[in-house]
């Protein structure tokens, strides 16, 4: 198991546009030990997802997605476990729709995010199987946010009231503030 360190906000790597994973490195041992060790770290740290950019690999690759209930999120549905790379997001409509977020890179904050409601994405797995999904709710905006990370923005880009913006264990004082770290 290999737990690899969180780049946090501040850091001009998280917000370079990442690489496409070439062809050629699908199923490759490079692409799997990569994505070992993200879902090593995303459980770690009990994440919801995380982004190749965020652990400081300059590659168009998410991970999402947990087969239990997260204890960051507490009351979101459960999303598949998935590994996704060069993705490509379309919305569905143009309705949105307002979300608390919190981000590893930016820990013991949260903040309301607006997003897509409904999205299409459409990628690769790790063995270069295509992906396709057309998804809404919770599923959607952990899509968007990994994503996100691909164009090197952060969620506080994205705020659009920051009386809606904090630490964590003052917003959500019932949540345990460490599970943001």
């Amino acid at each position: 198991m290999t737990v690899r360190d969180i780049l946090k906000m501040g850091d001009p790597r998280l917000l370079r546009i990442a690489q496409p994973v070439p062809e050629q490195d699908f199923d490759s041992d490079k692409i799997h030990l990569l994505v070992s060790d993200m879902f090593d770290t995303m459980r770690a740290v009990n994440g919801a997802g995380l982004a190749a950019p965020q652990i400081g690999v300059d590659l168009q690759l998410v991970i999402f997605g947990t087969d239990t209930v997260n204890p960051r999120y507490p009351d979101a549905p459960i999303v598949p476990r998935t590994v996704l790379l060069n993705p490509v997001i379309t919305p569905v409509g143009a309705e949105e729709e307002d979300g608390w977020e919190g981000c590893l890179s930016v820990p013991g904050l949260r903040g309301v995010v607006p997003r897509w409601s409904k999205i299409h994405y459409t990628g690769f797995d790790q063995y270069g199987d295509p992906i396709e999904r057309t998804v809404d709710g919770f599923h959607a905006r952990v899509v968007q946010h990994e994503c996100d990370h691909l164009i090197g923005k952060l969620y506080p880009m994205r705020v659009r009231d920051f009386t809606q913006f904090g630490f964590t264990e003052v917003l959500f004082p019932g949540l345990d503030a460490g599970d943001d770290d």
